[in-house]
């Protein structure tokens, strides 16, 4: 007999029984769990590197357009940045002689820029005469007073003075007689405003404790230099000097105070043991200093028709252009010594 459908049971209990297949009740076998372990982990890979490279682009496009607004690179003068300040620190902390030397090379390569920077302008600057007169006012620093630091100034003024006169006289050409007495200033100008400056900074360094006044202001230069930079790139509307320097605004000149006067108030309490005040006064005597020759430099520059001393520092320019805020505050950090360092001891 058949039943309803027309099967025959008999049939149907014939019909062979087959297994499943893999993964059929909504798991998958061994082979096929091993063979996706690795498909997963070259999509999380493939969906990484997507992220890194989209993030990669995002930045260098936000470096081109600060680049292209300041004309630095700013991956590469962070990496110079924090190589230059590494050796400063380490310097500082530990063999505080050896800035010494550091600070001697620093000025000489300074020395170095300027000059032939004005030979290129048409000046005549006697370069080893200048050279020679920065190492002896230099070195001499590290072993003289203050007081005798004026005379080594005077020595070696007059030193690059009358050899540019004597070596004018030699030359007998048809320079006039405004070109000569130009060419003289130059090279006493050369003399007070890279090597003396940077002579203060070594005699600073050897007072008592003169290595973290160094260090102080070096960091609150850089602080000020940090805050105007950000700010300006930020919200920089307003320009301070476009005639001398053109990405300068006074919105980056707020955040330079800012930052300046807070960086002073910590090093003065933390690491001076002076008074919040005088955290303040170190602030912006250094925010003031370090505009001035930020501004100063941009102007000799732009009279000489240049952008940069050199290009020996990528994203920074030359040696000199990151010593135009730290040699005028250099001076000022040492006479503010001499007035705030008996407040160490109240």
């Amino acid at each position: 007999m058949s039943d309803a459908s027309g099967a025959a049971p008999d049939d149907r209990a014939a019909e062979p029984q087959t297994a499943p297949p893999a993964g059929a009740d909504g798991h998958a076998g061994p082979e096929e769990s091993g063979a996706a372990f690795p498909a997963q982990v070259r999509s999380a890979r493939a969906e990484f590197e997507h992220h890194v490279a989209q993030a990669r682009a995002e930045f260098e496009e936000a470096n081109e357009r600060i680049k292209e607004r300041t004309g630095r690179d700013l991956i590469v003068a962070v990496l110079i940045g924090l190589g230059i300040g590494a050796v400063v620190l380490g310097t500082l902390l530990f063999v505080k002689d050896l800035f010494a030397l550091f600070a001697l090379a620093a000025v000489l390569l300074g020395v170095f820029e300027f000059s032939r920077a004005l030979v290129g302008a048409g000046h005549r600057v006697d370069l080893v005469p200048q050279l020679l007169a920065t190492a002896g006012l230099v070195t001499g620093a590290y072993f003289l007073d203050i007081r005798m630091l004026w005379v080594a100034l005077f020595v070696a003024i007059a030193f690059v003075l009358v050899w540019r006169m004597f070596a004018q006289m030699m030359a007998k050409d048809a320079r006039t007689y405004g070109d000569v007495l130009g060419d003289v200033v130059i090279a006493g100008f050369i003399q007070l405003y890279v090597a003396f400056m940077g002579a203060t900074c070594v005699v600073l360094l050897e007072q008592d404790g003169g290595q973290w006044w160094v260090l102080s202001f070096i960091v609150i230069a850089v602080a000020a230099d940090t805050g105007a930079y950000i700010t300006g790139i930020t919200l920089g509307r307003h320009k301070m000097a476009p005639r001398i320097s053109p990405n300068k605004t006074w919105e980056g000149f707020a955040g330079a105070g800012a930052a300046a006067m807070i960086a002073g108030v910590l090093l003065a309490t933390l690491l001076l043991g002076l008074p919040w005040w005088a955290g303040v006064v170190f602030g912006l005597v250094v925010l003031g200093t370090a505009t001035i020759g930020d501004l100063g430099e941009s102007m000799i520059k732009r009279d000489l028709g240049i952008k940069d001393m050199s290009s020996w520092l990528p994203g920074h320019g030359g040696v000199l252009d990151r010593l135009d805020s730290i040699l005028p505050s250099a001076t000022a950090a040492l006479a503010l010594y001499i007035l705030l360092s008996p407040l160490q001891a109240a």
